[in-house]
């Protein structure tokens, strides 16, 4: 596993979906339609960043030896991941009217805040993998 990508194309998913949860809970108190549209296109580039964020990620996983200590840990992140990317592609499906962005109505807003619960979570197993159990760490 040298150089890994995995690690180095997840901080775009993660940048895009926390500000645009940001941004949604922001639009609650000034500039809602501004900060709406900013909070769909920065959800809309998290989930294309997410998908290959994800493709690397399972190529990775792949690697990972078979009854290797972080196997159960790597599998709940991926899931997490993926759950992750669900919710923020549920809630932008949400804004889409007519070939449009809308104000998001509470269910997406909800999916938005959940996901980003998710992705914390699914960060915190990232750090399990590599800094617990060393998952594409090279070798002193």
């Amino acid at each position: 596993m040298k150089h890994p990508a995995h690690p180095a194309l997840v901080h775009f998913p993660i940048a895009c979906w926390s500000l645009a949860s940001g941004a949604d809970g922001l639009a609650l108190l000034v500039w809602p339609a501004r900060l709406h549209l900013l909070a769909a296109v920065l959800i809309a580039i998290g989930c294309v960043s997410g998908l290959l964020a994800a493709v690397a990620g399972f190529v990775e996983l792949l690697k990972l030896p078979t009854g290797h200590p972080a196997e159960r840990t790597a599998n709940v992140h991926m899931s997490f991941a993926l759950g992750s990317w669900c919710l923020y592609a549920g809630s932008l499906f949400l804004r889409i009217e007519h070939q449009q962005l809308v104000a998001p109505n509470v269910l997406a807003l909800l999916l938005s805040g959940v996901g980003l619960l998710v992705l914390l979570a699914t960060g915190w197993l990232g750090g399990q993998l590599v800094y617990r159990h060393g998952v594409g760490v090279a070798g002193r």
